[in-house]
């Protein structure tokens, strides 16, 4: 049996993993009411990428084609997203976001910033100092 207060190097990555996951859950809830994880996951890449063929943003967010179709389809009659045939080949749609679906990606960025920014404030100095150091290393992790 180990007596020492650090994980046994086996048990990191699982803990690591449910750690961030389950922030990253908690975080999602603090967003967009209404909209999936899925719209949101789409709609915030067409922000950062700008107008995509519908299939390049379904490979972009790991999902098939007809899923993000109907991802899409949600956020078009939402009208946060725009949709139009792609000039270069009108069997395929081209979708970028709109002005409503960019005021949604920021004021969800803002609400998931601003509850981590709370979870973060109920840490100790010492134990926030450990974070911020950490974030370089969990920033490398992101690389392949």
């Amino acid at each position: 049996m180990t007596t020492s207060a650090e994980p046994a190097a086996g048990d990191v990555p699982a803990r690591l993993y449910l750690a961030i996951g389950r922030l990253s859950r908690a975080l999602r809830r603090s967003g967009a009411p209404g909209l999936g994880h899925g719209s949101i996951s789409a709609l915030s890449t067409l922000v950062n990428c700008g107008e995509l063929r519908l299939g390049d943003l379904a490979t972009k967010e790991g999902v098939a084609a007809p899923t993000m179709s109907r991802i899409v389809a949600g956020l078009v009659d939402a009208g946060h997203v725009a949709r139009e045939p792609d000039p270069a080949d009108r069997r395929a749609w081209l979708v970028r976001a709109t002005e409503s679906g960019e005021r949604i990606v920021s004021g969800v960025r803002s609400s998931r910033v601003h509850e981590l920014g709370r979870r973060l404030d109920r840490l100790s100095p010492a134990d926030r100092d450990r974070l911020v150091a950490a974030i370089p290393v969990l920033e490398t992790l992101l690389t392949d």
